[in-house]
């Protein structure tokens, strides 16, 4: 294949990481968006990200196993596909303002892009020169940080109105007014989401119509272990205690993240009396500085030893979550601005120290780390269960645990010198 071809291919695949990366920070926005447009409560609105991640639960594993029979690009216009259809599913659902319509829409996204990071985590470092390969997915993380940054600011500015009604406001509106509020108010989701759902599919268009080189990486080891049994080969590969601890440390990564970035609008509301479109702005420059987060960790790890700077990163953010939960007034919003950079290297480095020594059964452990993301649908719920029960500052405790389950992992994995990132989410 011509090296210009082999580019165009990368950079393809390297959108991806920015499409996936701006439907995930999506979440944060449809959370105080579908709350006020279907009267939910924090815990029902918190369904929003369990239908979501639940998709990283089911699909990883078929995912992998469609692709075994058609290919990557397979995969990719598959996942792209879903996602498209997903996408355009949010216009008959706010016509309609049912919240399990939307939730079920958000399912079909989310399976899109189960099928996306199974194909371009690995694909990314396999296309091009191998010498290259962690320059290609610490580049593809870097538009991933930059799609995040501006999908809150973008999501805010033309899906929340900035009006959220008092209780008083409400119960002095007729029937038929405040039936047209929540109307105008889930409306504003068609637009957007039918663009979304456009781009993706041109997206999954050039995908077809691009040559992508051959991929050959099975050598007759893997393939003589990939003939036998899935079902076998999982069992055995849950009996692997480094595995299964990598799992677990991503399942409370992926939940500590969602709950983070999810409630950090309704947090911002109730500590500091921000405004839904200041609170949006101020998540996007939370995950700005995530991506820059991710760029200097990367630096860092030339330098330190990248378990010893997974180990400080969670101790920095158990104490600013403990702030977060005790302290009082504006200040503390910043104070949970910062967590996000702390944040930035924690999933590529629990990824790869996790597969680092699976040999020909990475693929399938990889699968299963993909699958630990459904943290994301576990944890979120609880959180907002705490926050229905007390008040959405007491139930921030809960990715202040995650992020304890994430020291707990690093300080397992001390012995470990050097770690090649191999995945980005």
């Amino acid at each position: 294949m011509s090296k210009d071809k082999s580019l165009t291919a990368v950079a393809l695949i390297t959108s991806l990481f920015f499409i996936w990366g701006f439907a995930l920070n999506l979440n944060p926005i449809l959370i105080p968006h579908l709350k006020k447009a279907c009267q939910l409560t924090d815990f029902q609105s918190s369904l929003i990200d369990s239908a979501s991640y639940i998709a990283y639960f089911l699909l990883p594993i078929p995912a992998a196993q469609f692709m075994k029979k058609y290919g990557y690009k397979g995969g990719i216009i598959l996942g792209l596909l879903l996602f498209s259809v997903g996408a355009m599913l949010f216009y008959p659902a706010a016509a309609v303002r049912n919240y399990a319509f939307f939730l079920g829409a958000l399912f079909v996204v989310f399976s899109g892009m189960a099928f996306l990071e199974t194909a371009a985590n690995p694909l990314i470092t396999l296309i091009g020169d191998p010498k290259s390969a962690t320059v290609r997915i610490n580049l593809a993380q870097t538009f991933n940080g930059m799609a995040a940054a501006f999908a809150p600011y973008i999501g805010g500015t033309f899906i929340l109105s900035g009006k959220v009604l008092t209780d008083a406001e409400e119960k002095a509106m007729s029937p038929d007014q405040l039936n047209a509020y929540l109307n105008h108010e889930a409306s504003s989701v068609k637009l957007p989401f039918v663009i979304i759902s456009i781009v993706v599919l041109f997206v999954a268009i050039f995908v077809w119509r691009t040559a992508f080189p051959t991929i050959k990486e099975e050598s007759a080891e893997m393939k003589e272990i990939e003939d036998k049994p899935l079902l076998g080969r999982i069992l055995a590969l849950t009996k692997n205690k480094h595995l299964m601890s990598g799992v677990l440390a991503e399942f409370f990564y992926v939940g500590g993240q969602a709950c983070v970035t999810s409630f950090f609008i309704r947090y911002s509301e109730h500590v500091a009396g921000f405004g839904e479109h200041h609170a949006a702005t101020l998540l996007s420059i939370a995950l700005l500085l995530f991506m820059f987060g991710r760029l200097s960790g990367t630096a860092l790890m030339l330098v330190f030893n990248p378990v010893k700077l997974l180990v400080t990163y969670a101790i920095i953010n158990i104490g600013l979550i403990a702030a977060a939960v005790t302290l009082h007034g504006a200040g503390v919003v910043y104070i949970l601005m910062a967590v996000l950079f702390f944040m930035s290297i924690m999933f590529p480095t629990i990824f790869s120290l996790t597969i680092k020594d699976l040999g020909p059964q990475t693929k399938l452990g990889s699968s299963l780390v993909i699958m630990g993301i459904v943290g994301g649908a576990v944890l979120p719920p609880i959180m907002g269960r705490i926050s229905d029960a007390t008040n959405i500052q007491i139930a921030y405790v809960v990715p202040g645990v995650c992020f304890a389950m994430i020291l707990w992992f690093a300080l397992r994995n001390l012995k470990v010198k050097k770690v090649d990132m191999v995945a980005g989410h």
